[in-house]
């Protein structure tokens, strides 16, 4: 064991750890400024309950979020002073720029849609929500477009060992970071739309066994206290279906790049050892698809695909001797996780969708959501996030042995002056930290769950306002 693998142990799991609230923040954040909108549009009390509800949700995750992102930075200058050297001048541009211009952005917006309830006017405060939700977006771009620099470096060149922007542009539109923003924003959005999926469905259940004879209706305009849930399951089940259908469209187009760009990643997560015309598609383990990978990598369904054993040889005619293959099986299960887990989700979405549909028709009883989708939902919470990991550690595990592609490898990124024990202590002391910090997150987030949104104001007794003018719009009380 060295300083190196202990590094990248540790850089994993914090990085793993922070991408868990990166796309819930993300897609939490639309769907809480959605249903703000929603709210002032219409005045009705049940959207503006729910903003309450899923905006204290989103606020937890936000601030876990921070937090635990703070970490990346510190390991750059600790364990990777090598690459910081290397990549310093490509990434202070972007990096730059979502600091200063994203990140400023949203942290600020998010503070005054905070403290804003009772104090900024209705149609302001529902800017703040959406200034900070383009902020959090902005932040992603430019961190993916440094990301996807590594995978595929352009707009550079190298000036006394160092990487030297010559054209921040061609960095900013690279074409794997086109690919690559929109493949994990829209997965975060079926994060998100998993996540409300969950939520909504316990409160549907929680509130059917507290009164059985309540019903829960899926139909416009129906009563009852728990109709409020229509809104965001319906909500939910559209924005993962869509989204869903945006990253199966950008991940085919990932793909092509991949065989442009990164055919050892494509070969690795295929399994294939050898150039081949005509190569197969296996989804899954012992079930192979004739052709299909040529077709989906080149859209010529008898293209030859590089593979890992070919390129390894060439590869060390190019960089010299040395293994340039990753870790074949985990780059492999991941790409298969990735698909079974996201599909399942978005299939979910879409039987979600039609069910719905047909209870809005239904009479008496068939209004309701059915219990057991409701259930399904509550189970199917941990498959979007296992998706977004698994897709995580296919796109950088399939990248090693590189940190920068055919310019900087892993091993030459370390720091020099690190040894083992100082990264084992650091390693020890972020897993204990971070798992306190998932305790307490999974504490905050299950305790408000479980308290649901506030309780409807009383209606005004008949005949007076109560001292309010009963037609005037639901104002807002404070609420963090």
């Amino acid at each position: 064991m060295e300083a190196l693998d202990l590094a990248r142990w540790q850089f994993g799991i914090t990085t793993v750890y922070h991408f868990l609230f990166v796309p819930l923040t993300i897609g939490l954040g639309v769907f809480v400024a959605g249903l703000q909108t929603a709210w002032h549009r219409t005045g009705k009390e049940h959207y503006l309950r729910l903003t309450k509800f899923f905006g204290k949700l989103f606020l937890i995750n936000f601030a876990m979020g921070v937090v635990t992102g703070i970490v990346q930075e510190f390991q750059f200058g600790m364990n990777w002073s090598e690459y910081s050297v290397f990549v310093g001048d490509v990434f202070g541009a972007p990096l730059a720029l979502e600091a200063l211009l994203a990140f400023f952005l949203e942290s600020t917006f998010l503070g005054l849609w905070i403290f804003g309830w009772d104090r900024l006017p209705r149609r302001v405060h529902l800017a703040t929500i959406w200034a900070a939700v383009i902020g959090s977006n902005l932040s992603a771009y430019f961190i993916l477009a440094a990301n996807a620099w590594m995978k595929h470096p352009v707009g550079y060149e190298v000036v006394d060992g160092r990487a030297r922007m010559t054209d921040l542009w061609a960095v900013l539109t690279n074409s794997t970071a086109l690919a690559q923003v929109p493949h994990v924003v829209a997965g975060a959005f079926v994060v998100a739309g998993g996540f409300v999926l969950a939520v909504c469905g316990h409160r549907i259940l929680v509130e059917r066994r507290a009164d059985p004879d309540r019903t829960v209706p899926m139909r416009r305009g129906a009563g009852g206290a728990t109709a409020m849930w229509r809104t965001p399951v319906r909500a939910a089940l559209v924005m993962t279906a869509l989204a869903g259908a945006v990253v199966a469209g950008t991940g085919d187009a990932s793909g092509k790049l991949l065989h442009e760009q990164q055919p050892m990643k494509l070969a690795a997560a295929e399994g294939l050892e050898r150039d081949t015309a005509g190569a197969a598609f296996s989804p899954v383990p012992g079930l192979e698809v004739p052709m299909l990978l040529s077709l989906l990598a080149t859209n010529d369904p008898e293209a030859v695909v590089r593979g890992t054993e070919d390129l390894q040889a060439e590869f060390a005619r190019r960089f010299g001797p040395g293994d340039y293959r990753p870790n074949i099986p985990v780059v492999y299960l991941s790409f298969r996780v990735m698909i079974v887990f996201g599909l399942t989700v978005v299939a979910l979405s879409v039987l979600g969708l039609w069910l719905t549909r047909r209870s809005r028709r239904a009479p008496g009883p068939e209004r309701e959501l059915p219990s057991w989708l409701a259930r399904t939902f509550v189970l199917a919470l941990p498959l979007p996030f296992l998706a977004m990991i698994a897709g995580w550690l296919l796109s950088e595990i399939g990248r090693q042995p590189w940190t920068v592609q055919g310019e900087l490898l892993t091993a030459a990124s370390v720091s020099p002056g690190v040894g083992l024990t100082e990264v084992a202590v650091s390693l020890a002391v972020f897993t204990l930290l971070y798992g306190l910090l998932a305790v307490a997150e999974a504490v905050l987030l299950v305790r408000h769950v479980k308290a649901g949104p506030e309780p409807a104001l009383p209606a005004p007794p008949a005949g007076g306002s109560g001292g309010r003018d009963a037609a005037a719009p639901l104002q807002p009380t404070l609420m963090y």
